[in-house]
């Protein structure tokens, strides 16, 4: 027994006084009517209607089961316009997590500029360093690494490629002779390094006068970009990190770019926006996706 049809086609009964007159305007028959009803009270084991020839009326459990199948299916009515609302107008609260080679310079307008266009939707960002789960996290969109969910119920959409930037502190500089200023004096310092290249220490350099690959033995490693940020920070030596991570550290003095005319191309972070593969999205991830893909793969401030 449909549960729910069972107590409209009741609710209908009662309210029209007639099985006929429900069923014409159910647009049922009248034999299904009268089963409905007889479905509900076979399931209750009580009797809701007093039938003659001539009326029909309510039991005193009637009455009571009435009051309660209006305030049901009204709650029912409420979330379902709810819910069709939430599929055609932005609403609601978005989860986003965003990879920290993101920095907030690329994320504020996309941010900003959605809250603008949608002011019902609150906007939850969480930034971190490795891949989470989005599904049970409870993230509706998220904009990591391409390729660091493989999950095939998540679609992967490439948006732009953050480029990388080899830097270190003046005071590391100061202490190891100055800034090398070509490849072969770079093998000369001392190198800190993420944890996922340890099986690869060869490290391709890419200028527009040639393409070189240097072998580097770091003798700091760390499996987290801000961990690497804060060595490199602290003097231990010279890293590659994302641009978008170091560009205020450059402004301030604090780190110095190192062989500037070269780009690292293994260490570039190529940024996907990933989401759920499901058919029918909610309105405020699919208007994220949309804002996203057209803000972010024309923002080239970062990208080659």
């Amino acid at each position: 027994m449909n549960q729910l049809q069972a107590m409209r086609v009741f609710l209908q009964v009662t309210e029209s006084g007639s099985f006929g007159r429900a069923a014409t305007q159910l647009k049922l028959s009248n034999a299904v009517i009268t089963r409905y009803v007889a479905l509900l009270e076979a399931h209750l084991n009580t009797q809701l209607l007093q039938r003659t020839t001539r009326c029909l009326s309510l039991t005193e459990a009637g009455r009571a089961y009435a009051d309660g199948c209006r305030h049901i299916l009204a709650q029912v009515e409420a979330i379902e316009a709810n819910a069709t609302q939430m599929s055609s107008v932005p609403c609601g609260t978005l989860k986003i997590f965003a990879s920290a080679a993101l920095s907030l310079a690329n994320l504020t307008p996309l941010l900003s500029t959605y809250r603008t266009r949608y002011p019902k939707v609150k906007l939850q960002l969480t930034l971190g360093h490795r891949p989470v789960d989005l599904i049970e996290n409870g993230f509706d969109a998220s904009l990591v690494a391409t390729g660091s969910i493989t999950s095939t119920s998540m679609t992967q959409h490439p948006l732009l490629t953050i480029e990388s930037a080899l830097v270190a502190a003046p005071s590391y500089l100061a202490q190891h002779g100055g800034t090398p200023h070509s490849l072969n004096a770079l093998t000369q310092h001392t190198f800190a390094g993420p944890t996922q290249r340890t099986s690869s220490p060869t490290w391709t350099f890419v200028s527009s006068r040639e393409s070189r690959q240097i072998a580097i033995e770091p003798a700091y490693l760390v499996n987290d970009l801000a961990k690497l940020r804060e060595a490199a920070l602290a003097g231990i030596g010279i890293a590659i990190l994302p641009q978008t991570m170091v560009d205020k550290d450059l402004a301030k003095g604090k780190l110095k770019r190192i062989l500037p005319e070269y780009s690292v191309p293994e260490a570039n972070e190529q940024i996907s926006l990933v989401y759920s593969s499901q058919r029918h999205l909610p309105a405020k991830t699919r208007a994220f996706v949309e804002l996203a893909t057209q803000l972010l793969a024309s923002d080239t401030s970062h990208t080659r």
